[in-house]
């Protein structure tokens, strides 16, 4: 099966579609797949409810599909960085459904490995357990079940893959990416270098090439990142 696209937008064709739910990998901007967004935004599909730790921020990340107004809620678990995802939100313009960090990636842990649901006790007596079940286990403490998500097309940013789709993430980026991945229906993953089958030591692989359905290079993606800016004492 071959599962190398000559684009990104070849690598979504087909498969993308108005008012699916999507999972995009990375923290911030680091490790998210800046092709595979940028093409998402060109195919024109609308109505995306997409799960990510944050919504980049504006012009870049997802930050762009908010300014062309084709997400209409985000699954995620920080909301700042972005002024257009504010004024969105307030305006009753965006949907949020606001998810605990760690309940978020537990939720696509989840999906990709067939839990339907778990519980947990991070947002009890918050917004974030309202409409939720609650349960009072043994310990005396009260938990609230939340759902495994699968969304129907994961979006994954990937260092290196062989042409099996077997995985490795480089450093930070591997944050959500290996969850996203997993929890997908179907995964397209963007990837700086791919090489041969076998070329990769298996002891070596962060995700095997089993979740993997569509690989795309971009060999020189942009790469923006956040930076820490100081001020020298003494100094206005």
């Amino acid at each position: 099966m071959n599962k190398i696209y000559p684009s990104a937008a070849a690598a979504l064709q087909g498969i993308v579609s108005d008012g699916q739910l999507l999972a995009v990998g990375g923290f911030g901007l680091c490790g998210i797949p800046e092709a595979l967004i940028a093409a998402l935004r060109d195919s024109g599909v609308k109505d995306l409810s997409v799960i990510s730790n944050n919504a980049g921020v504006d012009g870049f990340g997802l930050g762009q599909l908010l300014e062309t107004r084709q997400i209409k809620k985000m699954i995620s678990s920080y909301v700042g960085e972005n002024k257009e995802f504010e004024r969105q939100y307030l305006a009753k313009e965006l949907e949020l459904e606001f998810t605990p960090q760690g309940t978020l990636a537990e939720k696509l842990r989840a999906g990709g490995a067939g839990i339907p649901a778990f519980y947990t006790r991070t947002g009890v007596g918050t917004l974030v357990a309202e409409g939720k079940e609650l349960r009072v286990f043994e310990d005396g403490h009260t938990y609230v079940m939340e759902r495994a998500l699968n969304p129907d097309v994961s979006l994954v940013k990937a260092w290196k893959a062989d042409k099996s789709g077997n995985l490795l993430f480089r450093r930070t980026a591997r944050n959500f990416n290996p969850a996203v991945a997993m929890a997908g229906k179907l995964t397209v993953v963007e990837v700086e270098e791919l090489v041969e089958t076998g070329s990769i030591d298996p002891d070596s692989v962060h995700l095997p090439g089993i979740y993997v359905h569509r690989i795309v290079v971009n060999a020189s993606p942009e790469k923006r990142i956040e930076k820490r800016t100081l001020t020298v004492k003494g100094e206005k």
